[in-house]
This record gives C-alpha cells, structure tokens and sequence, in this order.
C-alpha cells in the first residue's frame, strides 16, 4: 500500500512538472482554440444546421463551411434544398452548388421545379439549370405552360396597330389578331422567341388574305384565316407551342387595286405622249430635212437653167443651131403654154428661157 501511495504521489508530481511546462500551455491554447472555433462554427452556422435537420434536408456543418470557403451562399442553398425535400424533389447540395457556381438563380430553378411538379409536367434539374443559364426565366416559362400568355400581332410596341393585306379583287384589309401560347420546355434552349411567333403569323396571315378570291369572303369567315395559319404549323422550331390564333378585328381599306390600275394607266398615257412626242419630233426633223433637200435641188435647177443660154449662145456660134431652130423652138414653146392654159386657166405660160 505504502509502495502504491508513494507511487501515485510520484505521478502526480511529473504531471504538475509537464503542465507547468510550455509544452503544456501550447497544448491547452490549442484545446482553447478548436473550442473557440467550434463555438463560431456553431454560433454561425448552428441555426441553419438544425433547420435543415429538423427539415429532413440534412446538411453537414463541414458542407456549410465549405460552402463559405467557396464563396456560396449557404443560407440560399439550405433554404433551396429545404424547398424542394419539402415538395417531394431531392436535389442534392452539389448540384445546387454547381449551379449557383456558374451564376445560376438556385431560388428560382427550384421554384419551377415544385411548380412544374404540381402542374405535372415533365422537368428535370438539369433542364432548368440549362433553361436559367441560357437566360430565360425558367419559372416564366413554367407558369406560361401551365397558364398561356396572349400574343399581340402585331406587336403594338413595334408602332404598328394593324396587319395590311390585298385580297385578289385589290381591297385591303386591316386585320388585328391574337395568339395564344405556351411554352415548349423541350425547345425553350435554342428555340426562337416571340418575335418569330408574330412575324410568322403576320406572314401567314397576309399570305391567306391574298389567296381569298374577294374580300367579302374574308369578312364572312374570319375564321378561315387562323385555321389555315395554324394549318402551317408555325411554332416549328420556336420555344412555344401555338394554342390559338383568334382575329380580333378586321376593317376594310382602300381599293388598292383600283389605286394601281389608275396609277398603270397614268403611267401608260405618260409613255404614250413620249412615244407620241418622239415621233412628232421626228416627223419635224424630217420636215426640215425634206425642205433643205427641196432648196438643195431647186439651187441645183438654177444652176442647170443658168448653162442653157450659154450652150445656146455656143450652139449659135458654132453653126449647130439656126435662126429658124430658135424660132421653132419658141414657136413650140408658145404652143405648149397655150395648151396648158387652155387645159388648167389657173396656170400661167410657162417661164420663158433665159436669153443670152
């Protein structure tokens, strides 16, 4: 006994020695700061711990410190995952990290994704992430598939009021239409967006006018126009599916086609009177051509009456012609004026040859 007493006093004395010592101390600070720690650890995060195990999303407190160092909102996450074991989705805290990593909106892809299951519709995570990170608003197109959202074609906000169309018999109408639509989730990443819903309406519409054989057709049965819109298939390749094309009003126009034919016409007598001043020009030009030629001639007579006395002077000279010749001539000359007066008392004697 004694053996053991002296013993135990032994060990007690080398332990005094070792926390007496500053191996001692260093062991006791570091005891003091994992406690501290701790109590940080759990003063910060202790709150969002028990609510997400009392929640049934379990969420270890490494996980949430973790979080912090990667610079994630772990009140976000916690309060996402609680939302979605709630709702009956699991979504893991890994996936919800990721995609608030890459600037995804963790709130809102979880909302869509409860709302998507209630309204029964078919939507994964990874869906929605991809939806969110493209930029669209995934609960938008959520609530827009549950309840579709009318279309104004055209859009008003483009400054436009109606759509202008030409039926065969050339009257135009102004027609206002409304499209009814949800979103295709399946093609909602990649699929074209509201403004080509509303230009291939527009299209589709102005294309059924044109084929109506008269406008009174069209006014009879507006509803001929949205049936064969909707005939074409125009949501193809876009992110929403038409339920719907309704034309909500329908005014008549002018007579575009009586505008043209007048203005054809005006254009037609415009290219006659050129046509007709064109050969009116030419005909002048001719004219005058014509005159100068008449001159032309006339001076060349001139010249050829101006070489008769002459050659008959030369003749005279020469023996070739006699007194008696000459007179002949004359005598034949007067003659022939006679007739001709005689014949035609408006015309005179003719001219007389000019003597040398």
């Amino acid at each position: 006994m004694l053996t053991l007493l002296a013993q135990g006093s032994r060990g007690f004395g080398d332990s005094a020695s070792f926390w007496s010592s500053g191996l001692g101390l260093a062991a006791i600070g570091g005891m003091v700061l994992i406690l501290l720690v701790f109590f940080i650890v759990i003063l910060k995060y202790g709150l969002l711990y028990i609510q997400a195990l009392l929640s049934g999303a379990r969420v270890g407190l490494l996980e949430l410190v973790g979080m912090s160092l990667r610079k994630v909102a772990p009140h976000t996450l916690v309060t996402s995952r609680i939302m979605s074991v709630k709702a009956g989705i699991a979504v893991s805290t890994n996936l919800l990290e990721a995609h608030y990593l890459a600037k995804g909106n963790v709130i809102r892809v979880v909302t869509a994704l409860i709302a998507a299951n209630k309204a029964k519709i078919a939507l994964s995570f990874e869906q929605a992430a991809a939806i969110d990170l493209a930029g669209r608003d995934v609960l938008d197109a959520v609530q827009t598939s549950v309840r579709p959202r009318v279309i104004d074609c055209p859009d008003p906000k483009k400054g436009r009021e109606t759509l202008d169309a030409v039926a065969k018999d050339g009257i135009q109408l102004k027609v206002k239409a409304r499209v009814t639509v949800r979103t295709n989730l399946e093609r909602l990443v990649g699929g074209a967006a509201e403004e080509t819903i509303i230009a291939r309406v527009g299209e589709g519409i102005v294309s059924s006018i044109g084929s109506a054989e008269t406008y009174k057709t069209v006014l009879e049965n507006p509803d001929r126009i949205s049936k064969g819109v909707l005939d074409k298939g125009l949501d193809s390749q876009t992110a929403f599916e038409i339920v719907s094309i309704d034309i909500a009003d329908v005014d008549v126009g002018d007579n575009v086609g009586a505008r043209l034919r007048t203005d054809q016409a005006e254009a037609d007598k415009r290219m006659a009177q050129a046509e007709a001043e064109k050969r009116r020009a030419l005909a002048v030009a001719r004219e005058q051509e014509m005159r100068a030629l008449d001159v032309e001639n006339r001076a060349k007579v001139t010249l050829a009456e101006a070489e008769i006395p002459m050659a008959m002077a030369e003749a005279f000279r020469s023996g070739r012609l006699g007194v008696m010749d000459y007179y002949g001539m004359k005598n034949l000359q007067a003659d022939t004026d006679m007739r001709r007066s005689i014949a035609d008392p408006k015309s005179g004697p003719g001219p007389e040859p000019k003597q040398g």
